[in-house]
């Protein structure tokens, strides 16, 4: 009942601002009406949707309240926006008595919605869509020859859970596939639900291919979702978890190593999980001249870059998803999307292979990332 209250509340807002502006459309002004009741009503309902009897009703559900989530918080957003400008036009209005603010009013009052819709719609196609390719070259200092052009196809945050499903993640793994990585790395976020409930859906990850195998390391939604027991079915599936540890990979005359660390935030649900780029290194042979950390979280960098590694693989961010989260992610993540240095260390930074939440990505395409390990100059 308070989310219900809340969602009311703030659909009730969005209404109070944008409905007068379609005075003399009333066919209009009552679509628009019953768009914000159905999102007030659906939006909250949809967080209980696990306790229908009915699958089927419970994903319909979902889904309603979900896209709902999407095309609101668009409408918030710009709503806000648009009557902080409006406060401008007024203020410029009583200054010079030729301008009008209601005609601003009327037109912008329009522009909402139908941008709102446009924004969601476009969102949403891009998110359903399987991920694009994403070719990016890493020049690493002091590469071995027989590591030039290494090549590791990284998917991240997918997020299998409510509307991602079974199909979703095979054509991932196809595209994947047809990649002819030498190593396919999985950088946490993985999932969002329990084992019993996903397993059928997250089971085409074991046909990823690649030369020297899978690896994966847990994102905070594996903790939410119960991590031990995803640890184990991952393995049981053929994926290698990096728990705090490494392996090491013969690739012709050179070695290479790919350490993994548990979520940044791993250490809030167990003690004994604490993120450590340095332990992940015990035990490491001296002759891995080249250091591959997989990390969920970019924030792993700093201890990363301490411990020696040369590249860090992360996801977490989304790139921000859609506008305007993405303004947000700097105040928790040193790096939003892309390759960036910290001092010796690149960090790569994946925009995600899924979405969290609202089916809608705008202006942070998902990506699957092959990358490419090569001599710098």
């Amino acid at each position: 009942m308070p989310l219900l209250l809340l969602s009311t509340l703030l659909h009730a807002y969005i209404g109070w601002r944008l409905l007068p502006a379609w005075a003399g459309q009333p066919a209009w002004q009552g679509l628009l009406a019953g768009v914000l009741a159905a999102s007030a009503l659906l939006m909250p309902l949809s967080l209980a949707a696990r306790r229908w009897r009915s699958p089927r009703g419970a994903a319909v559900l979902t889904w309603a309240g979900l896209l709902f989530l999407g095309l609101f918080s668009s409408l918030f957003v710009l709503t806000l926006l648009r009557d902080a400008v409006w406060l401008v036009v007024a203020g410029v209005a009583l200054l010079w008595s030729g301008a009008d603010a209601g005609v601003f009013g009327v037109w912008s009052g329009r522009a909402v919605p139908v941008a709102a819709g446009v924004v969601t719609l476009w969102g949403f196609l891009n998110a359903r869509r399987t991920a694009a390719v994403v070719s990016v070259d890493v020049p690493i200092r002091g590469l071995p020859p027989a590591l030039h052009g290494f090549t590791i196809a990284q998917i991240s945050d997918l997020h299998i859970g409510p509307t991602i499903k079974h199909d979703y993640l095979d054509a991932v793994v196809r595209a994947v596939n047809r990649l002819g990585a030498d190593m396919v790395a999985v950088t946490g976020d993985l999932v969002d639900g329990r084992v019993h409930e996903l397993a059928p859906h997250v089971a085409p990850l074991s046909a990823l291919a690649s030369r020297h195998g899978t690896y994966f390391v847990t994102g905070n939604h594996e903790y939410y979702s119960g991590a031990a027991a995803w640890v184990v079915e991952l393995r049981r599936l053929g994926v290698r978890v990096l728990q705090n540890e490494h392996v090491v990979l013969r690739h012709g005359s050179a070695a290479l190593l790919v350490a993994g660390v548990n979520d940044y935030g791993a250490h809030h649900f167990d003690p004994a999980q604490r993120s450590d780029p340095q332990a992940a290194l015990a035990g490491a042979p001296p002759d891995t001249s080249v250091r591959v950390l997989l990390a969920h979280q970019p924030r792993s960098a700093e201890a990363a870059e301490r411990a020696g590694y040369h590249l860090q693989l992360s996801g977490h961010t989304h790139g921000g998803q859609f506008w305007p989260w993405n303004l947000f992610v700097p105040l928790q993540q040193p790096f939003t999307a892309g390759l960036h240095r910290l001092g010796g260390l690149w960090v790569y930074t994946s925009r995600g292979t899924g979405y969290w939440g609202p089916p809608k990505r705008f202006g942070a395409p998902s990506e699957i990332t092959r990358l490419r390990l090569i001599a710098a100059a």
